[in-house]
Order: C-alpha cells, then sequence, then structure tokens
C-alpha cells in the first residue's frame, strides 16, 4: 500500500499526523510493552502452560487484536493480554482455585462473549457509569500493588514467614542483587524517559546473569522450531464446560469487571492525549475499539492466553506523535516479527522480569493521586480495594471488598442513595459469593 493509500484509509494528515511519525509511534509503542512478551508467558507457566506455547499464544494474540484495533477502529492502541487478568488467571483462578488453565481459558472465552452482549446492547455503559471514578482509581491501584508483590516473591525480595507471614528474602543472594539492580536500572531509564526502558532493563539484567555466572547459558542455540511459531500446546485447549464447575460465575464477572475498568480507562485517556475525544467528551469509534477487544479476548482463550485489553503503554507512541490505527498496525507487525526471537526469549530468567512487574506497580499506584481521600466515604472503601488485593492474594476479593464497603458506609453515613441502584446489585453479587466461599 503505497504513501496515497495509507493516509487515504488511516485518514493520517485528517488527523494533524505524518507517515513517519505514525512508523516512530509504532516502533516506541512495541519498545514501550514487548516487555510483555517475557512477562505475560512466565506468569501462564506458573499456572501450568506450557511456556513455549504460551509465548507463541501471547504474541499471536498481540498480533490479532492490535492489527483489528489499527484496521478496523482505527485507534493508536495496542492490544494484548493484560497484566493484571494474567495474574489474576495464575495465581487466582489457577492457584487458589485449582482450577486447570484449559478450564481457565474457558472462563476467558465466556468473559469474552459476555462483555461483547455488554457492549453491543449498551450494558456495559450503564456498568461503568454506576461505578465512581475514586473506586476505580482504587481497582488499578490495587491492582498495581498486587502485580509488585508478585514481582517482589518471584525474586526474592520477599520470602515466606510462619511468624510474620511475610519478611525480607535473602538480599545478598545473586539473584536478588541483581533483581534490585534491575529495578534502579529500568527505573532510572523512565525517569529519564528513555524508550523502550523496561526492555533495555530486561536484557541487562538478564546478559548479567549469565556473565555474572547466576545463570548458565545452554551449549547450544538452537534455532526456532515449527512448533515455536505456533501455540500447538495451548490452541483450542478451553475446556467451557470444565469451567462451569469452579464458581465460574465469580470468576467470569472479575474477569469482564477488569476487562471493562482497564479498556475504559486505557482508551479515554490515551483518546484524550491523542487528541481524538470531542470537547462534550465523545469518543467517535469507541464502539469498534470496545467490540475488537470483546472479540479479541475470546480469540485469546482459544489461542491459549488470558484476557486481551488496551495497554496504556500505547501512550508512549502517541506522545511520538502516532494519532491513527497505523501506529498499531505497526506495533503488531514488529511483535509479529518477535517470533523468531522465542528462542532467546525462553533464557530470560525470573529476576530480570520481577522488576518490569515492580515498575508496573510503581506505574499504576500514580492513579492514588486522584483518589478523594478527604472523604472518609470514599477513602474506607478506596483503601480496602487497594490493600485487600495484596494482602489476599486475589485481585477478585480487593473487588469485592471495594464494592460492599462502598454502599455500606454510604448507607451508614446517610448518603444511600449515591451508590446507584447497579452498585447495590454489584455489592449484593460479591456478598453472596463471599457466603458461598466461606461455606464451600
Amino acid at each position: 500500500m503505497r504513501a496515497g493509500a495509507l493516509d487515504r484509509f488511516f485518514r493520517i494528515t485528517e488527523h494533524g499526523s505524518t507517515l513517519r511519525r505514525e512508523i516512530m509511534g509504532g516502533l516506541t509503542t512495541f519498545m514501550a510493552m514487548c516487555y510483555l512478551i517475557f512477562v505475560v508467558p512466565g506468569m501462564l507457566a506458573d499456572a501450568g502452560m506450557p511456556k513455549e506455547a504460551a509465548v507463541a499464544a501471547t504474541i499471536w494474540t498481540t498480533v490479532a487484536a492490535t492489527l483489528g484495533m489499527g484496521l478496523w477502529a482505527n485507534f493508536p492502541v495496542a492490544v494484548a493480554p493484560g497484566l493484571g487478568i494474567s495474574a489474576f488467571f495464575a495465581y487466582y483462578v489457577c492457584g487458589v482455585l485449582h482450577m486447570p488453565w484449559q478450564a481457565g481459558l474457558g472462563a476467558v472465552f465466556i468473559s469474552g462473549v459476555v462483555f461483547l452482549v455488554l457492549t453491543v446492547t449498551r450494558i456495559r455503559q450503564l456498568i461503568i457509569d454506576s461505578v465512581p471514578m475514586d473506586l476505580k482509581y482504587a481497582i488499578v491501584v490495587g491492582i498495581g500493588t498486587f502485580i509488585a508483590f508478585i514481582g517482589m516473591k518471584n525474586c526474592g525480595i520477599i520470602v515466606a514467614d510462619p511468624s510474620t507471614f511475610v519478611t525480607l528474602g535473602d538480599v545478598s543472594r545473586p539473584d536478588v542483587l541483581l533483581a534490585l539492580a534491575g529495578i534502579f536500572l529500568t527505573g532510572m531509564l523512565l525517569a529519564r524517559g528513555v524508550t523502550g526502558a523496561m526492555i533495555i532493563g530486561i536484557l541487562t539484567i538478564t546478559a548479567l546473569g549469565f556473565l555474572t555466572g547466576v545463570e548458565t547459558l545452554p551449549a547450544t542455540l538452537e534455532m526456532p522450531s515449527a512448533s515455536a511459531f505456533t501455540p500447538a500446546g495451548t490452541f483450542l485447549q478451553l475446556d467451557i464446560p470444565g469451567a462451569l464447575g469452579y464458581g465460574f460465575v465469580f470468576v467470569i464477572f472479575t474477569l469482564t469487571m477488569v476487562d471493562l475498568f482497564d479498556n475504559i480507562g486505557v482508551l479515554i485517556g490515551v483518546s484524550r492525549k491523542a487528541g481524538l475525544m470531542r470537547a462534550d467528551g465523545h469518543i467517535p469509534g469507541l464502539d469498534r475499539a470496545l467490540i475488537t477487544d470483546s472479540v479479541s479476548t475470546m480469540f485469546s482463550a482459544c489461542m491459549g492466553t488470558t484476557t486481551a485489553t488496551s495497554y496504556l503503554e500505547s501512550a508512549a507512541g502517541i506522545a511520538e506523535g502516532g494519532r491513527t490505527g497505523l501506529v498499531a498496525v505497526v506495533a503488531a507487525l514488529l511483535f509479529l516479527a518477535s517470533l523468531a526471537l522465542t528462542p532467546l526469549i525462553r533464557l530470560v530468567p525470573p529476576f530480570a522480569t520481577a522488576p518490569v512487574l515492580i515498575l508496573v506497580g510503581v506505574l499504576m499506584m500514580q492513579e492514588v493521586a486522584h483518589i478523594n481521600f478527604k472523604d472518609f466515604t470514599v477513602a474506607l472503601p478506596a483503601f480496602l480495594t487497594i490493600v485487600t488485593m495484596p494482602l489476599t492474594f486475589s485481585i477478585a476479593t480487593g473487588f469485592g471488598f471495594g464494592f460492599i464497603s462502598y454502599v455500606g458506609i454510604k448507607l451508614l453515613a446517610g448518603r444511600r442513595r449515591e451508590p446507584g441502584p447497579i452498585m447495590w446489585i454489584i455489592a449484593l453479587c460479591f456478598a453472596i459469593n463471599f457466603v458461598m466461599r466461606a461455606h464451600g
């Protein structure tokens, strides 16, 4: 496709951009978020999935979903399996609930269908509007603290302790020292605004791990086999009937709610930054973007990975000047090319990716500044949402505590009309679920 045809198809000039800016925006978006190729499959492997297949599934889902966002919705946003939802899938659904990952994928597929129905019928707008912004911010922060907690656990910064539950690990261990170095190195790069800071940090700490002898290089490094390019071990392994026997309503509800809030938050923030939002707050093409995401979630379950969601790192490409779906297309093509690097990806140790999880938590913590802690009827549910996610090792429990405490404190404060009927229904669902879990 020639430059003129690209301009007409993506309306590049109309959006005040240029072909060069769009390409650079796509490259920047890829560099800002390609760390997920290392991190997401690692969490899926913790859920019991074959890691090689999980890498391929993650990449193919990212390619297909991001192409859909660019070609159909014409949004400069990349879509991939989410970090927070992958943590929920690996450490709660497959960990706490002991659900086989095949059944977990079935739940992911059903959540995609639910999200599509909610989007098409516009019920999702009612749900989104019913949850106060303060609680939405708290959910983001809570997920960030949970991800950071997992990162610290994975690299040994914190360890289990029978007396205090958790305690400081052995920071003299070489792998822990390398993880700490990764936090400060990547943090320094982020502070300086270096493009691709997270991937640079991962690759640097991985190299140091091999140079210092903490990790050992294999005798030979084979070229990617045919299986490395396809998720043969996870493709169409989803078990929808199996999902029905594991409290699936609770799991699917959580998957759907996280997907709703993640996508709406990212799309609104990115659209505002890119100048795509109108003065009245309307975002042209938002429904297409949401439909793309819901279809992508169903596709991701078929491929063998978790819920696809819009990535906040897309803002990096917009900061480079990208304004149209061509940004997403360029990023998708770069992710496709990364399939050839899967043998190298398998060499990346947990202490190299753990700093990224911790720093993603830092970035998500920034939303706490928007919470109105001066209003105690907001402060209590926001606080409970944030702290219960990592302390109970459950994102879903954080949701429940947040919603129930919000309507409860509003009722006791004589402000029962503020939550609205939908919030009351959501809180009631969580309360029933907690009772069922206690007696299950």
